[in-house]
């Protein structure tokens, strides 16, 4: 307790400079999710794309990222072993912090796509067990994480898989495509309009809705979902009708006219996903963040959830559009064009099912890794068109980096933990 008192100033500070270093390797690793599909299919230039998702992920970090947070993230932890210790819980998210960021930097270095969320469950996990007891854990929590590792990707795949196919069938495979697509784009584009209204809703906006700011029941959610996917729907099919169609154009025109219909739609979830991920994951930097101003303002007191000091959010917001900048396009190569080949469609047909999947896991408590989502769905897209569209030396390695991330970040915690311990003198 001493420690804390004596030393608290330094500590916030310290939990600061690690905790932007974490924001800033959520920005370089992540923000592929949104990204990635859209530079991987030419939709947008690696330039674009850092610059639409700079602005998307600071508003969402920044305008919906809740004024309010866990102090202990996903109850991975119980906080009452530490409350005769307090400091440990303080050095803890640390070393967290600090561990999980590393990790991201080195991954983001390597161009993997690995999960920022599992990276700081890893290192919460690791100094918990190691600084107060494998009781401290919540294992059960951790295996339903270890869990979706198998059942995320392969839920986005199927997504992924069904959307590509019923495209192909319908508009692709026929003798008319530009003609099938003024005739069917428009349901695809209703989908889009609601599962990104449904995403921007239930996971964009859901800390605003929460305190209380915007009331929106379930309900609700899905009608304005609902009418968001009719009106895109309706403009999309009064743009497509302008459309004008060669009889003399070969068919490879009319695909290429094709695709730049869901170049368009791409554009668009990307953005949504952007804001989304913006507002959700930010809390994987500001969440241990804001528990270590929470306990140190409280004189030890260990609270369940805390307020955010004004300077949090614009930090992580700061954070994670600078490791965009600086070394987003690394992990945004490796899912755009790493995996398979993408063309418009194929990315559309990816990106609505990685959102699909965050409603579907949103709704049932699923925990959910937004890359593990995106990685499974482009893996279905590339399997439409048969095994040895996927660079299968790619898949190897993004699997590998995401059995190892929950160790790693372990190791790395106890490490600082321990280095912690030792210059702040904790017994």
């Amino acid at each position: 307790m001493d420690i804390i008192s004596t030393y608290g100033v330094m500590l916030i500070a310290t939990a600061a400079i690690v905790g932007f270093f974490m924001a800033w390797g959520i920005g370089a690793n992540d923000v592929a999710n949104a990204m990635g599909t859209s530079v991987g299919s030419k939709a947008l230039t690696i330039k674009q794309a850092i610059i639409i998702a700079m602005i998307f992920e600071f508003a969402g970090a920044y305008l919906a990222g809740g004024e309010v947070t866990s102090t202990i993230r996903k109850g991975i932890i119980d906080s009452a072993p530490f409350i005769p210790n307090p400091e440990y819980l303080v050095l803890g998210m640390i070393s967290a912090l600090f561990a999980a960021a590393i990790w991201l930097a080195v991954a983001s270095y390597l161009g993997w796509p690995v999960s920022t969320t599992h990276s700081i469950v890893g290192a919460i996990v690791g100094f918990a067990a190691f600084g107060v007891g494998m009781d401290a854990v919540n294992w059960a929590k951790v295996g339903g994480i270890v869990g979706s590792w198998i059942v995320t990707p392969l839920l986005s795949g199927i997504i992924a898989y069904l959307i590509f196919i019923s495209a192909q069938k319908l508009i692709f495979d026929t003798e008319e495509p530009l003609k099938n697509a003024k005739k069917y784009v428009p349901f695809y584009m209703f989908l889009a309009g609601f599962v990104m209204a449904l995403v921007t809703i239930k996971k964009g906006l859901k800390h605003v809705v929460k305190s209380g700011d915007l009331s929106i029941s379930g309900l609700e959610a899905y009608g304005y979902a609902i009418l968001a996917g009719i009106l895109v729907a309706l403009v999309g099919k009064y743009f497509i009708s302008k459309i004008k169609i060669d009889p003399t154009a070969d068919k490879e025109m009319h695909f290429n006219n094709v695709e730049k219909i869901f170049a368009v739609l791409m554009v668009v979830t990307a953005c949504c996903m952007a804001f989304a991920h913006g507002s959700n994951d930010v809390a994987n930097a500001i969440g241990p963040l804001a528990a270590v101003v929470s306990i140190v303002s409280n004189d030890g007191q260990i609270l369940p959830k805390a307020s955010l000091a004004w300077w949090i959010l614009p930090l992580g917001a700061f954070g994670i559009v600078a490791g965009l900048a600086l070394f987003g396009h690394r992990v945004i190569k490796t899912i755009g064009n790493g995996i398979t080949h993408l063309t418009p469609s194929r990315g559309f047909a990816a990106e609505l099912a990685a959102a699909s999947t965050v409603i579907i896991a949103s709704g049932t408590g699923l925990p959910i890794s937004t890359t593990q989502t995106l990685v499974g769905a482009v893996l279905g897209v590339g399997m439409a068109r048969g095994i040895a569209a996927l660079n299968l030396g790619v898949v190897r390695n993004i699997v590998v980096s995401w059995v190892i991330t929950l160790p790693i970040g372990a190791a790395l915690s106890i490490m600082c933990f321990l280095v912690l311990k030792a210059v702040f003198g904790v017994v």
